[in-house]
């Protein structure tokens, strides 16, 4: 029997902490509640967890195989663990709509983030919620976009990250280690077959199947209407808080409004194919 959860909502479509679990020590049946919940709210939040480390990444394993992203700092002793560390975070990517890695074959099925500095102020996270955003739209707009590809590709994140001194990556060795990757505009959730958004302004290039100028303009309205507030949840992080979201059907939006060490760690989970 799935055990269960103590969830307390933070919007009506969006979002939901947890309270009163041990990520460190959670059962068979938690971890399945955990799932379940993660399909139903999208994005969970877990207080007062601390983890070191080497616990972020187990309790990772217990969710699938992990999956880094191939550029961006690691923990110099758990490489499969990225570190967000920022100060000045305008322009640096994070602060735009974004699902992680979508440059990839697989990109990740679920995101885990755990606060580990913060500022005194600011540096919260947003969340957008992409089946609403799908289901927003027009039908006939809804019925152009389905059935479309659009291309991925790790360029400009990764040539950010050189600049900005958060890689030391070689820019053209892992873009050919990693060509640009067709995935559908509208993506049917594996688990839940509900339909949702599946472009962002991070990786997606154009729309495959129109011409530069149609597409520039459609990914252009749809960069745009990510940013809703209707599907959107944001959270003010404590340290030791732990956030897990399913990167298929959210996107997020690190608010930029700090000038003091924002540190995170972040784990990526490997995630479906086909996409």
């Amino acid at each position: 029997m799935t055990a269960t959860l103590d969830l307390d909502r933070l919007t009506g479509t969006t979002g939901a902490v947890v309270e009163g679990i041990d990520l460190r020590t959670l059962t068979s049946d938690e971890v399945e509640a955990v799932e379940a919940a993660l399909l139903e709210h999208l994005v969970l939040l877990f207080p007062g967890q601390g983890l070191e480390p080497a616990e972020q990444l187990e309790f990772g394993r217990r969710l699938g195989e992990l999956d880094p992203a191939p550029f961006g700092r690691r923990h110099p002793d758990h490489p499969e663990l990225t570190v967000v560390d920022q100060v000045a975070p305008k322009g640096e990517g994070t602060d735009a709509w974004h699902s992680d890695n979508t440059f990839r074959p697989e990109p990740p099925r679920f995101t885990m983030l755990q606060a580990v500095v913060l500022p005194e102020t600011g540096g919260d996270t947003c969340w957008s919620n992409m089946y609403e955003a799908y289901e927003a739209l027009s039908a006939p707009t809804r019925r152009f976009l389905d059935g479309l590809t659009a291309t991925h590709d790790l360029t400009k994140m990764l040539a950010l990250a050189i600049e900005r001194g958060h890689s030391d990556a070689d820019l053209d060795e892992l873009r050919a280690q990693y060509p640009p990757e067709h995935h559908p505009v509208v993506r049917t959730h594996p688990d839940t077959g509900r339909k949702a958004l599946f472009v962002n302004g991070n990786f997606t290039t154009r729309i495959d199947q129109l011409s530069d100028a149609e597409s520039r303009r459609v990914l252009d309205l749809l960069v745009e209407h990510v940013k809703t507030p209707d599907f959107q949840c944001r959270y003010r992080w404590a340290e030791g808080t732990v956030a897990l979201w399913d990167n298929r059907c959210v996107q997020h939006y690190a608010v930029p409004d700090y000038e003091s060490r924002r540190t995170m760690h972040r784990v990526t989970i490997r995630g479906d194919r086909p996409v």
